[in-house]
C-alpha cells in the first residue's frame, strides 16, 4: 500500500513500473543494465477520490500525459532500487500537491501616501534630467 495521506492509500498494483536502460555517460554499465525506473499511474482507472482526479487531470505538468497517464522517470542513481523510490516519492509529492487549495489573492490599493511619494520621485527625477539637457547660447 502507498501512502498518499492518512485517509487516502493507493494499492500497488495501481502502479505500473517499467525498467529501462539510463541515458547519458556511463561506459560498459550503462549499455548492460536497466537501471533507470519509469513509474506509470492512470488516473481515471485508479482508486483516488474524484477530486483529486479531477485536479490532477486539470494540473499543467510535464510528466501528466493527455490521456491521463503519469509517467516519471528517474535515472539520477547507479541503482535500480534508488531510482524506484525516488520515482515513488516524486509521485507522492505530486498528487500531495493537488490537495492543498491555495487562497485566493486579493488584489490591494496603493496608499494615497504611497501614490504622492511615487509622483513626487518622478517629479524630482525629470527636474534632474532637465538640468542636463544643454542650453542654447545667446
Amino acid at each position: 500500500m502507498i501512502k498518499i495521506s492518512n485517509r487516502i492509500l493507493l494499492e500497488d498494483k495501481e502502479i505500473e513500473w517499467q525498467f529501462i536502460r539510463a541515458s547519458g555517460a556511463g561506459g560498459q554499465h550503462i549499455n548492460k543494465v536497466s537501471t533507470a525506473a519509469q513509474l506509470i499511474f492512470d488516473i481515471n482507472l485508479s482508486s483516488l477520490p474524484e477530486f483529486y482526479k479531477t485536479r490532477l487531470l486539470n494540473k499543467r505538468d510535464h510528466r501528466i500525459t493527455k490521456s491521463g497517464k503519469i509517467i516519471i522517470k528517474c535515472q539520477s542513481s547507479r541503482s535500480q532500487e534508488s531510482n524506484r523510490e525516488q520515482a515513488l516519492a516524486q509521485f507522492i509529492a505530486l498528487v500531495q500537491s493537488v490537495s492543498v487549495i491555495e487562497k485566493k489573492r486579493i488584489a490591494t490599493k496603493p496608499t494615497r501616501a504611497s501614490q504622492q511619494r511615487r509622483v513626487d520621485t518622478k517629479k524630482q527625477r525629470g527636474a534632474t534630467k532637465a538640468l542636463r539637457q544643454n542650453k542654447p547660447k545667446i
